[in-house]
């Protein structure tokens, strides 16, 4: 197996229409504990969403394009508020499956609401948001709907756009294939994950898959981590 270059014809369990419901479950609710471990959510806020939403001076929304099980956006919620920065959540994933774990999250973490549906959707509603953030979705898409998605995020958003993925590499897939382990049982968490990271891009990948949608900066906010940093339509 080599990753040199993206394996673009993986698919994930988890994407399966016909996935077992209860490990599907069992993963959503189990990306908590593997986010906050490896996604480096916590550093993204306090270095670009914190200082953004705090500028504003007036309550801010924040939006979490496929949001799967919900946990990024509650933490994002929380921290926030935390921080005294009021604001109000909305999630949303096009897949009913994973907003029904999210939506008893959602019933667990005031200010925040999920909605079954997509980006394309809400652009065409006129939505607006102070903040619009994915988490592992860049890998999942294809050209054509990376652009659509990149474009969609930006006109979404009246401020900051941030997307956060995983960066290929030999160590990340060592280090997650051995990690994982304990946390894996009853779930897809491991098959998916490695798969994953198959399918994920460098940062001159990203970089240059993104030019066509317009001026973004792609950083690495944490080992093995990627973010793409835009500025929405004002």
């Amino acid at each position: 197996m080599s990753l040199r270059e993206r394996d673009r014809a993986l698919r994930e369990l988890m994407d399966d229409p016909d996935a077992d419901q209860r490990r599907l479950a069992a993963t959503l609710e189990r990306f908590d504990t593997v986010n906050r471990l490896i996604s480096g959510w916590g550093r993204v806020y306090r270095r670009w969403a914190r200082p953004h939403l705090s500028g504003l001076g007036r309550p801010a929304r924040i939006l979490d394009l496929g949001c799967g099980g919900g946990d990024v956006l509650a933490r994002l919620v929380t921290l926030a508020t935390a921080d005294g920065i009021p604001v109000e959540g909305l999630g949303v994933d096009p897949d009913p499956r994973a907003i029904a774990v999210a939506a008893g999250r959602a019933r667990r973490s005031p200010h925040m609401t999920v909605r079954c549906t997509d980006s394309g959707t809400l652009r065409a509603e006129g939505e607006r948001f102070d903040l619009v953030v994915s988490n592992h979705v860049l890998h999942h898409l294809d050209d054509g709907e990376l652009h659509r998605f990149a474009d969609d995020s930006k006109a979404l958003s009246r401020g900051l756009v941030l997307h956060g993925d995983i960066e290929r590499g030999r160590t990340a897939y060592g280090l997650y294939a051995l990690g994982i382990s304990p946390l894996a049982a009853g779930t897809f968490l491991r098959t998916d994950g490695l798969r994953s990271i198959r399918r994920s891009y460098r940062t001159s990948e990203l970089d240059a898959a993104l030019r066509p949608t317009g001026s973004w900066s792609v950083r690495r906010p944490a080992p093995f981590r990627l973010l793409a940093v835009g500025h929405g339509h004002g």
